[in-house]
Parts: C-alpha cells; structure tokens; sequence
C-alpha cells in the first residue's frame, strides 16, 4: 500500500491490517490428548499472533498499546486484539497450545523440529488472496505457501524420515485458513481514499468481477496446499466487512453498514462453499468445516442485547466518534467493559466476540458452520 493522502486513510490502511475479523474464538478448557497432533494456521490479521513484528517498516503491526490490555500482563504481542485471537482458543479447544508465529522461530531456535510438528503460525496482518493487497506490508497468502509453509513441509519431510511420513502427520493435522476480508475492504473503499495504491487497479473490476478473480485465485492456493498435505481444513468466511466501525464511518450521516461490502462478503463466501464442495467432491481424503462468520455475526449486531452486547457499532478503542477515527494505539480511549462491544478496533472484533462466535464454529450446526462443525473435523 502506497502514501496516505490525509489521516483517515492512514487510519484505514492501518486499521485493514488483516482483518477481518475472524471473530472466533471460544475459551476453551485443553482437551487432554489433544483432538489432532498439530495445527497449522495461514490467513490475515484475524490470526496473526506476531509474525507482523517483524516488519518493522510496516504500518500494519498491533505489538504496541492498548493491544493486548487484557491479554496476561496486559501484553501488546502483535495480536489485534484486547486479549487472545481465535487461534488462541481454536488450539486450546483442540488440546493444543496456539502455533508460535514462524518468523520468531530462527534456525537456532531449539526444538525447531519438534515445535513445527506440534504446528506454527504464518498469518499475516493485511494479507488477502489477491497478492497486490497491501503488497510490501505483509506476508502474502502467496508467501505464506510457497515460502513459509513450504520450508516447514521440507523439514518436516526430512525429519520424519520422507513424504509419506510427513503426509501421513500433516492429513491428521487442522489447516485453518482466515482470508479475504482485506481484499474486500480496498476493493469497497473509495478510490480517493489512497494515492498510488497498488490495488488501484482491481479498483476497476465489477465487485462481481473481483469475487471471481478472488476465488479463481483462492482455489489455487487451496489445491496448492491440498498438494502439500492440507486434507483436513477450517476455513474462516468473511465477516460482513459492511458493518466494520472502518465501513460504517463511510456513512457519515447514518453509521450503517456499508452495504456494498456485505454484498461481496457474501458473495466470497458463497463462492468458498462452492470451491469447498468441489474439493470435496474431487479428493475423497479431503474434509472441511466453512463457518459463516458473516451469518453468525449478523445475529449479534442484529440483535445485541439478547447476545449481551450494548455496542454494537463503535469501536471499543479508537478516537473520535465512534472511535473510529484512528486505529487503536497509546492514545486512543478505551471503552472500559470489553465485553459489552462486538469490536475492538476499526476491523477486529473483541476477544468476547472471538470467544463465542468460536464455540459455534467448534461446536454448532448448519447453516452457520458446515458440512462439519471443527469438532467433528477432528474425529
């Protein structure tokens, strides 16, 4: 993502650092024995646990305050999040610890080995499935394949004594895809917002014609790393990107939600399930779980308070009205109970909202979570 013109689109770019919301995340007692031998996590904001501290010319980075205000120690980890993220809980629900994020692990880490078996983390805040959004600020999904996890299935192959080996552990293992969101939000943002946006020219395509080439996209990286041994996936769908603080503040008479962007959220996800399916239906040793994010989220911003939320529109820390002026940082206000708002920030949802829109994906039943909730993925 290239210069900012004025402060509500450094705000934006910062704030879309990957999103989106994922929103899952359920705090859940480890399951001793644990459900699968290792977990291995790709995607966005939604799920960086720290990867992002790396760039440390990047905008797109939380491992500052207010981040992780209520994480232990009140500890700012590159987490966009008050406290944990849905991987976080997605592993402990699993009797996993989270994946440590691979760009702290060195070659002179010890226990390199063993830690990528026990599964690692690749995701990067502000990466889409479309290589040219916020390229140069993040770990793209391409990067996160072709280098990252690609490099961890080399060694996991030559420690494990061959292919076979390794494939045999990594098809008992959960792959979780969270991506897409921010891919939506630069296509539904104004093209005045940014100067010398890379993406500016997907800015011309139908946003029917910007879903297909997304999920053309997404169904290659996905056969990629079904190649590489993904045969078990829980895949995150958009969240309705609409209803973010960041899109509503484009309302500025309403504060309603972006309606442009929940459109093409739901169309993604439909195009998801369809590619899910079709996977399914090509390779017999293939299983998933879709959650629609976009579906369970609806029903707490539709009807807050029989889902224990006061606040279902501005952000909890930000300034400005709505807080949704500037992303979260050492200056911004903090609402003070974090469990009565659906976000956090400009994009990401709190940790309560994490927390029980996990349970679903783990635990629930379609149509929110299908054809399998994650438990059952397990079995």
């Amino acid at each position: 993502m290239g210069p900012f013109c004025d402060w509500k689109s450094a705000t934006i770019a910062a704030a879309t650092c990957g999103i989106l919301l994922l929103w899952v995340c359920f705090l859940a007692e480890p399951v001793h024995g644990g459900l699968a031998p290792a977990l291995y996590v790709l995607g966005d904001s939604q799920a960086d646990v720290g990867n992002n501290n790396n760039l440390v010319l990047s905008p797109l980075r939380a491992n500052f305050p207010r981040n992780g205000i209520d994480y232990p120690g009140q500890q700012a980890t590159g987490r966009f999040s008050n406290g944990h993220n849905f991987v976080d809980f997605l592993a402990g629900s699993l009797g996993l610890a989270s994946p440590p994020p691979y760009h702290s692990i060195s070659n002179a880490t010890a226990g390199r080995f063993s830690t990528f078996l026990n599964g690692v983390n690749f995701a990067s805040g502000g990466a889409g499935v479309l290589d040219l959004t916020n390229k140069g600020q993040c770990f793209s999904f391409h990067h996160q394949i072709e280098r990252d996890y690609l490099n961890v299935h080399s060694e996991l192959v030559q420690q494990l004594g061959g292919e076979p080996q390794a494939m045999a552990h990594l098809a008992k293992s959960i792959f979780t895809v969270a991506i897409g969101g921010n891919d939506i939000i630069f296509r539904a943002l104004p093209p005045s917002v940014t100067v010398d946006l890379p993406a500016v020219e997907l800015q011309v395509l139908s946003p029917q014609r910007f879903i297909e080439l997304m999920a053309k996209t997404l169904e290659r990286q996905l056969q990629r790393l079904y190649g590489l041994g993904m045969h078990r996936l829980f895949f995150v769908g958009a969240a309705p990107i609409g209803c973010v603080p960041l899109m509503r503040e484009l309302n500025l008479l309403t504060n309603e939600c972006h309606p442009g962007a929940n459109d093409m959220s739901v169309q993604y996800n439909a195009a998801v399930a369809s590619i899910l399916h079709d996977m399914g239906t090509r390779h017999q040793d293939f299983r998933y779980s879709f959650f629609d994010t976009y579906a369970a989220l609806m029903q707490y911003i539709n009807e807050p308070q029989a889902n224990g939320y006061a606040e279902v529109k501005a952000a909890c820390c930000g300034l400005g009205e709505n807080k949704a002026m500037y992303r979260c940082g050492r200056a911004s206000q903090v609402c003070p109970d974090r469990t009565d708002h659906v976000f956090w920030d400009l994009v990401h949802p709190t940790e309560a909202t994490s927390r029980k829109l996990t349970g679903v994906a783990f635990a629930g039943s379609e149509p929110l979570v299908s054809p399998m909730n994650v438990r059952r993925l397990c079995d």
